[in-house]
C-alpha cells in the first residue's frame, strides 16, 4: 500500500516565492501545488483537497483574508490549517482581523525552516486528532 504525501497548497501572487516554497516543501516530503490568485486557489480546492494552506494576504483580485473566510466557510476542517503569510502583520487592520480569527501568521521575509516546521506541526496535530485531508463539504478523508 502506497502512502499519499500530505498535500500543501501555496497561494501567493509572487511566482518566485511560490517556486521557492514548492521546492523547499517538496524536499521536506510534501506534495505541493501553488497558485497565484484567490480564484485559482478556491477552484483547486474543489477538485484537490489540501492538508494545509499557505496563504498570502495581498492577492490580485481578492484579499487573502477574504479567501481565508471563504475557505473555512466551505471547508471547516481547514480552520487551523491555514497560515497567513504577510509582511504587514503589524498593520492595524491586519492585527484586528488576526485577533478575531486566530489564524497563524508566517511573517515575510521568513525562514524556510519555520514554514516547514509550521506545516509539520499542523499535520502532526491533525493526525493526532484523527483528521485527514479536508474534503468537499467540510468532511475529512482518513
Amino acid at each position: 500500500m502506497t502512502a499519499t504525501l500530505p498535500a500543501i497548497l501555496v497561494v501567493d501572487d509572487e511566482a518566485a516565492l511560490r517556486r521557492v516554497l514548492e521546492r523547499s516543501l517538496t524536499r521536506s516530503g510534501y506534495s505541493v501545488v501553488s497558485v497565484g490568485s484567490a480564484e485559482a486557489a478556491y477552484e483547486l480546492l474543489v477538485s484537490q483537497p489540501a492538508d494545509a494552506v499557505l496563504l498570502d494576504i495581498h492577492l490580485p483580485t481578492m484579499s487573502g483574508l477574504a479567501l481565508y473566510l471563504a475557505i473555512v466557510h466551505r471547508w471547516p476542517a481547514l480552520e487551523g490549517r491555514i497560515a497567513i503569510m504577510t509582511g504587514d502583520a503589524d498593520a492595524e487592520e491586519v492585527q484586528g482581523w488576526l485577533k478575531r480569527h486566530g489564524a497563524p501568521v508566517i511573517r515575510k521575509p521568513f525562514n524556510l525552516e519555520d514554514v516547514s516546521g509550521w506545516v509539520a506541526e499542523v499535520l502532526q496535530r491533525e493526525r493526532g486528532r484523527g483528521r485527514g485531508r479536508a474534503r468537499e463539504g467540510g468532511g475529512a478523508e482518513s
